[in-house]
């Protein structure tokens, strides 16, 4: 399982996302607080500045390298500020059979898209269904895809449901999308015969807003006959937590969103909290989309109940 990191309002260094706080994103790499399970595949970026030439379309970097040991990345980390950001940490199995290769790292984006995905969780016999999800991804976007994850086939028919992929969607379009997307997914399995539990907390955003993801198929469902097989992310729904405020820093002796959700103007959204203290974080509902956008210098976060 990985980590994500979602954030949206007034510009943020890198590095008080990425590295400053006690539970940054880099350290939930290799000490992750809410998941014993290293998360050492990769890491990727997607950084939206509003300042930048053609603002719309989002710088991205990505690398198979731990970001506690790039160097790279610590530099721009430290000179890059961003209005919006997704990032992730890529935790897979220790297994020979996994690909750690460019194309299977987070966030997936593909040209002229809007919408960026990360996704944290795992798709049960996700091979079995390729065939059937196909079947669902339009021809032009299917082209695209150029790795082996079930998460890049979750953006793929997500893109999919699209009246226009190129173009920005409404918020209610894209939270259709969404739903469509987990019910196409949950068909499938059913016709496959899986009932496993699979998680399914997607990150996404097109830098001007932001949808978090809380799901999971079949929860409590597990294989019975090999209980070697039964990954511990599986055994409790994984976590996902929010803060709002104004003046996202330090601020007495801490990294914090400081002013309350009243008059928020930025959000923070993450697998788990970024700090040591939880108390002004608070965790997204299971089986919901909650979804942020901003408005004159203010977010306005709605919560929208999944039915699938």
């Amino acid at each position: 399982m990985c980590r994500a990191l979602l954030y949206l309002g007034e510009p943020v260094l890198l590095d008080d996302l990425l590295y400053q706080p006690d539970s940054s994103l880099a350290k939930q790499s290799y000490m992750p607080r809410m998941l014993r399970m290293l998360n050492l595949a990769g890491f990727g970026m997607m950084v939206w500045d509003r300042s930048s030439i053609e603002p719309d379309i989002p710088y991205r970097y990505a690398t198979t390298d731990l970001p506690v040991f790039d160097r790279n990345l610590k530099s721009l980390a430290g000179k890059i500020k961003a209005n919006c950001f997704l990032g992730h940490v890529r935790g897979v199995a220790l297994d020979t059979a996994v690909t750690i290769n460019d194309q299977n790292l987070h966030p997936f984006w593909y040209p002229g898209a809007k919408l960026a995905l990360a996704h944290n969780g795992d798709l049960y016999r996700f091979d079995e269904m390729r065939d059937d999800l196909r079947l669902h991804v339009r021809p032009e976007i299917a082209q695209h895809i150029s790795g082996s994850t079930d998460s890049e086939w979750i953006y793929a028919i997500l893109l999919s449901q699209l009246n226009d992929p190129g173009e920005h969607s409404s918020t209610d379009e894209i939270r259709r999308a969404i739903d469509k997307t987990l019910a196409i997914i949950g068909n499938v399995r059913d016709a496959n015969g899986i009932s496993v539990a699979s998680s399914a907390n997607l990150f996404i955003s097109d830098g001007i807003r932001i949808f978090a993801v809380r799901f999971c198929f079949d929860f409590g469902r597990y294989i019975t006959n090999d209980p070697a097989r039964i990954h511990e992310a599986n055994l409790t729904y994984l976590s996902l937590w929010y803060t709002s405020g104004r003046e996202y820093g330090f601020h007495d002796e801490e990294w914090q969103m400081t002013g309350g959700a009243a008059a928020a103007d930025s959000i923070i959204v993450a697998s788990e909290p970024l700090t040591s203290d939880i108390t002004r974080w608070l965790e997204v509902p299971e089986y919901s989309t909650m979804h942020t956008e901003r408005d004159n210098g203010r977010t306005t976060t709605n919560i929208h109940y999944i039915d699938v």
